[in-house]
C-alpha cells in the first residue's frame, strides 16, 4: 500500500478546479488587486472637486449662527454625501458590475442600489458623527489628540461591532436558525463542545449579495454570533459543513475579533499621528485654503491623508487576517479532523481567491492564505493524524 502523499494530494484537489477555472479565478483575484489603486485615484479625484466646490466651506459658512459642534457634523455628513454621490459610478462597477462580469453575483442593478443607499446612509451619519468625535478631540487635548484619537477609534470600533449585529447587518440580509434536520443537529452539538449558545449560530441569505462560498463570526461578547451563508450550505457536504463550522468556532473561541480591534486602533493612532504631520502638504496639492488639520472644512483633504496611508497598511493588516486564518483552520482540524472537507470547502473558495499566487502577491494582498497553502496544510494533518484519532477541541491550537 502507498504511503499518503500530502504534496500530491494538495496538487491533486488545486488541479481538480480545472485551468479555465484557474485562469479565471487569476484574473477576478488580479482585477483586485488593481482596484486598490484605482480606489485610491477615485477618492483623488473626488476629493479634488469637492475641494475645488469649496462643498464644505459653504456649508461652514451656511451653518455660521449655529453651534460649533451642529457645524461640524452638518459639515462632514454633507462632505460624506456628496463624496458618495460623485463615486457612485465607481461604487456600481466595483462592486456589483465587476461581479456580475465574472458570475460573483446575481444580485438586480435596483436591489444593489437600494443597499448602496442604505449604506450611504450609515455612512453619512456615522461617519458624521464619528469625526465630530475626532474634532472634538483635537480642541480639547491639543498636540496629542492623535494617541487620544486611537483610544476614541477603539470604543467606537467595539461599540460598531456590538451592536453590528442587530442593528446594522439585519438592513442587508435575513439571520435566521440552521432548519431542523443533520446540519442544524450537527453544528448545534459542535457548539455545545465549546459552550456556545445555540442562538448564536445563523443561517443568512448571502445568495442574495454573492455567489461566494463563505461564512463569518461577527459581534462582540453576548452579541457575537456565527453566520454561514446559504450559498454555503447548498454546496456543501454535511463534512464541509462540521469543517466551515469548527472555523468559525476556531474565530469565536480564540477570541480574533478582539485581536482585530486592538491592531486596527493601533493602526488608527499611526495614521492620526502621520495625517497631523501630512495634511497641510496634501491640502497644498488639493488646492484647499484650509491648513489646520482641526478644521472641520479640511475634513476631504483629511479624508484622503487616511485612505492614502490605508493603502500601505493593506499588507499589515492581510498579514494579522491570515494569522487568524491559519489558526481557525487548525482549531477545525483539531476540533473534527476532516481534512479531506476542509479541504473541499476551501477549494470552493478558490473561485473568487486565485489559489496559486506569487508569495510576494499573497503577502501583499491575501487577506487569507493562498488555497493551495490551506490545503497542504490540512493534507499535512490528514498524514500524522489517522481518521479513528480525533482530539478534543483546544482552547489555543
Amino acid at each position: 500500500m502507498m504511503a499518503f502523499n500530502p504534496e500530491a494530494a494538495t496538487k491533486a484537489y488545486i488541479d481538480g478546479l480545472g485551468a479555465d477555472a484557474l485562469a479565471k479565478s487569476a484574473a477576478y483575484t488580479m482585477d483586485g488587486h488593481w482596484m486598490i489603486l484605482w480606489g485610491l485615484l477615485v477618492s483623488a479625484l473626488a476629493t479634488f472637486i469637492i475641494v475645488r466646490l469649496k462643498l464644505t466651506d459653504r456649508i461652514w459658512a451656511w451653518l455660521e449662527k449655529r453651534g460649533w459642534a451642529l457645524r461640524t457634523f452638518v459639515t462632514a455628513a454633507g462632505f460624506f454625501l456628496v463624496s458618495a454621490i460623485i463615486t457612485l459610478p465607481w461604487s456600481i462597477w466595483s462592486e456589483w458590475g465587476h461581479e456580475r462580469a465574472y458570475d460573483r453575483t446575481q444580485q438586480p442593478l435596483a436591489d444593489f442600489l437600494m443597499q448602496d443607499a442604505i449604506g450611504i446612509a450609515i455612512s453619512v451619519i456615522g461617519g458624521g458623527l464619528f469625526f465630530l468625535g475626532i474634532y472634538a478631540l483635537i480642541r480639547k487635548t491639543g498636540k496629542r489628540w492623535w494617541l487620544w484619537s486611537g483610544g476614541f477609534s477603539a470604543a467606537v470600533l467595539s461599540a460598531v461591532l456590538l451592536l453590528s449585529p442587530t442593528l446594522i447587518e439585519p438592513l442587508f440580509n435575513n439571520y435566521e436558525p440552521i432548519p431542523a434536520g443533520p446540519v442544524r443537529d450537527a453544528v448545534l452539538e459542535m457548539a455545545r463542545e465549546v459552550d456556545i449558545p445555540e442562538d448564536r449560530i445563523f443561517i443568512y441569505d448571502g445568495s442574495r449579495q454573492s455567489n461566494n462560498f463563505t461564512a463569518n463570526v461577527s459581534g462582540v461578547g453576548s452579541a457575537a454570533r456565527i453566520a454561514i451563508s446559504d450559498v454555503a450550505l447548498k454546496q456543501a457536504s454535511l463534512d464541509e459543513v462540521r469543517a466551515v463550522t469548527g472555523h468559525e468556532i476556531g474565530h469565536y473561541v480564540l477570541g480574533h475579533v478582539w485581536r482585530s480591534v486592538l491592531v486596527l486602533s493601533v493602526l488608527a493612532m499611526l495614521f492620526f499621528f502621520l495625517a497631523d504631520r501630512l495634511f497641510a502638504r496634501f491640502a497644498r496639492v488639493f488646492g484647499s485654503h484650509t491648513t489646520e488639520i482641526g478644521d472641520p472644512r479640511g475634513l476631504p483633504v483629511f479624508l484622503f491623508v487616511l485612505s492614502f496611508l490605508g493603502v500601505f497598511a493593506v499588507p499589515v493588516a492581510n498579514s494579522l487576517t491570515r494569522i487568524s486564518e491559519s489558526e481557525a483552520d487548525a482549531y477545525s482540524l483539531q476540533m473534527v479532523n476532516l481534512p479531506d472537507a476542509l479541504a473541499g470547502a476551501l477549494v470552493k473558495t478558490a473561485e473568487y481567491r486565485y489559489p496559486r499566487p506569487h508569495p510576494v502577491q499573497e503577502a501583499l494582498f491575501y487577506s487569507h492564505p493562498s488555497v493551495e497553502r490551506r490545503v497542504a496544510r490540512a493534507m499535512e494533518w490528514k498524514a500524522t493524524h489517522p481518521p479513528s484519532v480525533t482530539p478534543a477541541p483546544a482552547a489555543n491550537p
